[in-house]
C-alpha cells in the first residue's frame, strides 16, 4: 500500500542502490536510521526489509513515461477523454483502443497518484496489444482531472495532503458501484467485443479495486490483474480476498517484496481463498519494491515490470 511506511522502505531501497553503486558497505537498516535522524521515531510498522531469497532486483533505470519496449503485436490506436455516469456522479476516464475492429474491454485502476500521463501511456500500450482500455479517475467524487501530474507530486507533503481526503471519500461500496458502472460503460462502446469477457487491472490502491469490480460484475469480468496491490487481505468482513468466491475469473496477483515482508501471511491467505473459491490464481512475490510496475515511479523496475506485463497478457489471453 502507498503509505508512509512504504515511502520509508522505498527511499531506503533507492538510497541503498545508490550506495551500492558507489561500493559503500552501508546496510538498509542504517540508511533508514540515517533518514529518520532528527525526524522523530518511525511508525511502529516501519522496519528495514529482511533479505529475500533468490536473485536481487535488477538495477532500475530512470523513471520514464515512455513504454519500455514495443509489443510485437502492437497496432495503431485511437484515444479520447470520456465521461461515465455512475451512481455517485460523473467520472472522467481515458479510453483507448485499436483503430479498427472489436476487442476485449479492460478497466484500468491507477495507483494512489491517480490518472495521469503515465497511466495513459500504459493504457495505450495495452490497447496496442489488442484491448479496448478504460483508465479512470478514481477520485472523481472530489476532483476533476488533473489531480496530480506525476507520482513525484504525490510524494510531496502537499501532494499527500491533497490526496488524503479524496482517498478517504472512496468506500468499498463506492468502488463496487463504480466498477459495475465502468464495466457497463465499456460494454456500450463500439470498440468492445461484448461476446468476450472484460478484464480489470489495478496498481497499488487499484489492486483491491479489481477484486471489487469482479465481484460486482461476475457475469462480465473474466480476469483480474493486481500489481503491488495494497490491502488485499484485511480483517474487515469485506476484505478483497473474501470476495474471490463471488468471482468467475482467472487472477494474477503480483506482490512487491517489501509488501510481502510486512505481511508475509497475506499470500498464503490469498492462495487459500482462491483454492476454496475454485479460482485459478497466479500469486507471486516479485523481487521488486512496491510501485515497480508504474513507469513514473522512482522504484520502477523494467525487468520485473516487463515480466509482470507478460503474465498479465497471458492471463487475459487465457481467460477472456
Amino acid at each position: 500500500m502507498c503509505d508512509d511506511d512504504t515511502e520509508i522502505e522505498n527511499e531506503a531501497y533507492l538510497e541503498q542502490r545508490r550506495l551500492n553503486r558507489r561500493e559503500v558497505g552501508m546496510g538498509t537498516g542504517a540508511v533508514v536510521a540515517a533518514m529518520l535522524t532528527g525526524c522523530g521515531s518511525p511508525p511502529a510498522s516501519a522496519k528495514s526489509p529482511e533479505p529475500t531469497p533468490g536473485p536481487a532486483p535488477a538495477p532500475t533505470p530512470a523513471a520514464t513515461t515512455a513504454p519500455p519496449t514495443e509489443d510485437a503485436s502492437s497496432t495503431e490506436t485511437a484515444s479520447r477523454m470520456v465521461t461515465i455516469d455512475t451512481p455517485d456522479g460523473k467520472a472522467e476516464g481515458f479510453f483507448v483502443a485499436p483503430k479498427s475492429g472489436q476487442h476485449p474491454g479492460v478497466l484500468l485502476w491507477p495507483d494512489v497518484a491517480g490518472l495521469r500521463d503515465a497511466y495513459k501511456t500504459m493504457a495505450t500500450r495495452l490497447a496496442a496489444a489488442g484491448y479496448a482500455v478504460l483508465a479512470v479517475n478514481q477520485y472523481y467524487r472530489s476532483s476533476k482531472l488533473p489531480v496530480l501530474s506525476t507520482f513525484d507530486e504525490w510524494r510531496t507533503e502537499e501532494g499527500k495532503a491533497k490526496i488524503a481526503p479524496m482517498r478517504a471519500a472512496i468506500t468499498a461500496e463506492g468502488v463496487s458501484k463504480d466498477g459495475a458502472a465502468f464495466v457497463a460503460w465499456l460494454d456500450g462502446q463500439k470498440e468492445v467485443d461484448t461476446k468476450r469477457k472484460i478484464a480489470t487491472s489495478g496498481y497499488c490502491m487499484g489492486g483491491p479495486y479489481t477484486f471489487r469490480t469482479a465481484a460486482a460484475a461476475p457475469q462480465r469480468v473474466g480476469a483480474i490483474a493486481s500489481f503491488h496491490g495494497g490491502g488485499l487481505v484485511t480483517k474487515e468482513p469485506s476484505s478483497p480476498h473474501t470476495l474471490l468466491g463471488k468471482m468467475k475469473v482467472g487472477a494474477l496477483i503480483c506482490i512487491a517484496q517489501n509488501d510481502d515482508e510486512r505481511e508475509p501471511e497475506a499470500k498464503s491467505k490469498l492462495q487459500q481463498a482462491a483454492k476454496s473459491a475454485n479460482v485459478a490464481a497466479e500469486i507471486e512475490v516479485y523481487p521488486a519494491q512496491h510501485g515497480w510496475c508504474t513507469i513514473d515511479s522512482p522504484v520502477y523496475d523494467e525487468k520485473q515490470a516487463e515480466r509482470a506485463w507478460a503474465r498479465m497478457l497471458a492471463t487475459f489471453e487465457r481467460h477472456l
